[in-house]
């Protein structure tokens, strides 16, 4: 599952989440759809979790990974029928973001589109606030 960052920024939409997007982290209907499918194949899981980490050379990263066990630290939001968890320590680098699925050519994967980025580096693998 690959990652790229997007600058732009998705003021005022919900897309399905119930709290207001500015604050919430959500999917769009493809990832949902894209999510469920992994899960459903993997046989197991509560839903994704996503999160920042200190990496490459505009200074923050994603990352995503299925959960199996919740951890009560984490916020859980619901967009089009997935959970998404996101860390108590990313939550602010990562409200308001839409996780989407877009191909794009040849090349498939989840797009972050987070209203917070200020600038990323030229290959799209990292990111800063």
């Amino acid at each position: 599952m690959g990652a790229e960052t997007c600058t732009s920024p998705l003021a005022g939409t919900d897309l399905g989440m119930g709290p207001a997007a500015a604050g919430g982290v959500t999917l769009s209907e493809r990832a949902a759809s894209h999510i469920a499918n992994f899960l459903a194949k993997r046989g197991k899981g509560l839903g994704i979790k996503l999160g920042v980490r200190t990496s490459g050379c505009s200074g923050m990263a994603y990352k995503l990974e299925f959960v199996d066990l919740e951890d009560p630290e984490d916020t859980k939001f619901q967009s089009h029928g997935v959970t998404v968890y996101v860390d108590p320590k990313s939550l602010s680098y990562l409200a308001g973001t839409e996780l989407d699925y877009v191909r794009e050519g040849l090349n498939e994967g989840f797009k972050f589109n987070n209203p917070n980025v200020k600038s990323a580096c030229g290959c799209g693998e990292s990111f800063n606030v």
